[in-house]
């Protein structure tokens, strides 16, 4: 079991430890609840070192981003950054990562813990251009400082005007008194905030003084059961879920990261699937009863007919009631449109609702 370069304060916090993706990971320390709403409300910090971190250089790069990505990558300028995914050749998802472009020739991927070695393995299969690739994801640790009260509670950290940040923009700056930090406008939780990227060896230096930095502001560390609550109530899609290697881009409603005014890993295909229709669609549905709806649950019509599964499901702290994503044949898709779940023997109705779940 690998560890974060900040297992030892994990344990000293009695942080409850779950195996994730090959890492021993924080999944709640006071609570999933308590957590939750202190993000909603406050701020939290995670630390999501697990994940995988790809360098791509050379003239060559962005040719092989817009090959292998759905996105238009070209679309970047330095210091912007972007939601995409890898499109495999059968119609599904390798992984959903983001790109940030440091200048022409210098881009890093952030894929999914669960599935570094399998991207490097795809990414490598088509890099014909020769593009040059590093895979820094045991170098690297991550942050996620998530929360209204980000930007000001961090502001003492840095000379970055965090609060004039915009969405999905990024600077390379000192943070915390550490040379180099990525300071990325970008989260998983839809309450705002900043992820930060630095060398392992800064790791202890950086959390003790963001916690100290947040300390007026109610900053409590923050594990993954409420990352997911958090990225849920938005609607954001977790691979292995809600998106895989057997979900097209385009029924999970990600249209709108999937450009067709290039040419990359089966868009003719998938093209062809927006331009005739897909025959099922991820939809987001809300409990009229009390009840969990968990990934792997049946979705059935009005005559107990299944019409799809669930794939994500929580009970919502910020809403408290069920709330799921789960995939149906198109022709029962519909905001308003009435489902029912099947929860263990018992049937609870449910109407399908528009995204975010949590309008903040």
């Amino acid at each position: 079991m690998k560890k974060t370069a900040l297992a030892s304060i994990h344990k000293s916090l009695n942080a409850k430890m779950v195996p994730f993706a090959g890492y021993d990971m924080p999944v709640s320390y006071e609570g999933v609840n308590i957590e939750h709403h202190n993000v909603r409300e406050n701020l939290g910090v995670f630390d999501v070192s697990h994940m995988g971190e790809f360098l791509i250089t050379g003239e060559n790069a962005l040719e092989l981003i817009q090959k292998i990505t759905s996105n238009d990558a070209s679309k970047l300028v330095d210091g912007k950054a972007q939601y995409t995914v890898m499109p495999n050749e059968t119609g599904g998802i390798i992984d959903d990562l983001i790109i940030y472009r440091f200048n022409a020739e210098k881009y890093l991927l952030v894929v999914n813990a669960s599935n570094i070695e399998k991207d490097w393995d795809w990414i490598s299969k088509h890099n014909t251009e020769d593009a040059g690739m590093r895979d820094m994801s045991e170098e690297l640790s991550l942050l996620a400082i998530q929360g209204p009260k980000a930007a000001e509670a961090m502001q003492s950290l840095t000379d970055v005007a965090l609060q004039k940040m915009s969405f999905y923009t990024f600077e390379v700056a000192e943070f915390a008194g550490v040379d180099n930090v990525i300071i990325s406008a970008t989260g998983y939780t839809g309450s705002g905030g900043f992820e930060i990227y630095f060398k392992n060896e800064d790791a202890e230096q950086i959390w003790e003084a963001v916690m100290k930095a947040g300390k007026d502001f109610g900053i409590k560390p923050t594990g993954l059961a409420a990352r997911d609550t958090l990225r849920l109530e938005m609607g954001f899609c977790l691979y292995g879920n809600d998106i895989d290697e057997t979900t097209s881009p385009i029924e999970a409603k990600l249209g709108w990261i999937t450009k067709f005014t290039k040419d990359f890993v089966n868009s003719e295909n998938l093209k062809k699937e927006k331009e005739e229709g897909s025959k099922r669609k991820l939809i987001a549905f809300e409990l009229e009863e009390r009840g969990i709806p968990r990934q792997g649950y049946e979705i059935i019509d009005e005559n107990g007919k299944e019409i799809g599964k669930v794939t994500s499901g929580t009970m919502s702290p910020s809403l408290e009631k069920g709330i799921g994503l789960g995939y149906v044949a198109t022709g029962f898709v519909g905001v308003g449109k009435k489902i029912f779940i099947k929860i263990r023997k018992k049937v609870v109705p449910a109407t399908q609702v528009k995204l975010p779940f949590y309008k903040g």
